[in-house]
């Protein structure tokens, strides 16, 4: 494991010399930018703004610059020289509920793991006391040139540690509130319960990056020569429908792939144009127009029969 910090766990009297390792690693697809005409990579030049000279990593430096636009230079010195007791030291200053909290507030993951062996009993003492508690223990450290909150937690054989976002870097969910008021029928409640019994539970460890797979595959193929590979479905559109059909489409679909549907599809159709506010009387409407609907198959039914009675007992008579 590659370390990124190492430093001291104090878990009050007692201290463990731990390192950080990254717990997480991306396989995102990055791009390089070319020149179109001859295929060269762009590069970018760093360059002062008073002498236009370009620079190399050792020319430049760091400043804060204040509200009334001055620049104070601060040097990797000034910064390891800051009185700060959690420069190497995770500090570890109480406990919550591991359950308890915001998932808003979680960040990036970290392997905590002893450095070295007399560490290793206060280690598993620790571990073994926030399993067993059910807790997770909360304290803070400096890395990168930034102090962070940290929960630290026990997961399987070892400590997990993972930094939380500061409280007030946290928005207001606000504006992310439906506007104006929603009804919900006890009906769509019902459908909607049974979709989410229908679909199962997720196996997270059977989801994969199909877009990194997609350009891997373009890629080759450019490589090769070969026809690039088809493009696949268009994406679902943004057309409003129905809501109580679209749920039990919903449901007859997931049944169906799971195999326990017998091969139903219900018709999705679209909303007035006056939204779910009238979604109960379109409903009760539909319902009206199809009862007319069967009610005039059942009378066209019974004219048909009628009239070969009618023949028949005409026969009867010239007979």
């Amino acid at each position: 494991m590659r370390s990124v910090w190492s430093g001291t766990l104090a878990f009050g009297l007692v201290s463990i010399p731990v390192k950080l390792g990254s717990a997480v690693s991306s396989h995102k697809i990055s791009f390089r930018q070319i020149h179109l005409a001859d295929q060269g990579r762009v590069r970018y030049q760093k360059t002062c703004e008073l002498d236009e000279e370009v620079l190399t990593s050792a020319d430049i430096g760091r400043a804060f610059e204040t509200p009334d636009d001055q620049l104070v230079e601060v040097t990797d010195a000034d910064l390891q020289a800051l009185p700060l007791p959690t420069a190497k030291t995770i500090e570890v200053s109480g406990f919550v509920e591991a359950a308890s909290v915001d998932a808003m507030q979680l960040d990036t993951p970290y392997f905590l793991a002893p450095s070295s062996p007399t560490a290793n009993k206060p280690y598993v003492l620790m571990r073994e006391a926030l399993a067993r508690s059910g807790k997770a223990a909360v304290g803070k450290f400096a890395m990168r040139n930034s102090e962070h909150l940290a929960l630290i937690t026990a997961r399987d054989d070892i400590l997990l540690l993972q930094t939380l976002r500061w409280p007030d870097e946290l928005n207001s969910a606000a504006d992310a509130v439906p506007r104006g008021k929603v009804n919900i029928s006890d009906n769509e409640l019902q459908l909607a319960d049974t979709l989410i019994e229908a679909l199962g539970e997720a196996d997270l460890s059977a989801y994969h990056d199909e877009y990194a797979a997609a350009v891997e595959a373009l890629v080759t193929a450019k490589l090769e020569g070969a026809e690039p590979p088809a493009a696949g479905g268009e994406g679902r559109g943004g057309q409003v429908v129905d809501l109580m059909s679209a749920l039990q489409a919903s449901v007859d679909q997931a049944k169906d792939s799971r195999g326990g549907g017998e091969g139903r599809h219900a018709t999705v159709t679209e909303l007035s144009s006056k939204g779910d506010r009238e979604g109960t009387s379109g409903k009760r409407t539909a319902k009206k127009a199809a009862k007319k609907t069967a009610a005039k198959k059942t009378a066209a039914r019974k004219t048909a029969a009628k009239k070969p009675a009618k023949k028949a007992a005409g026969h009867r008579k010239a007979n």
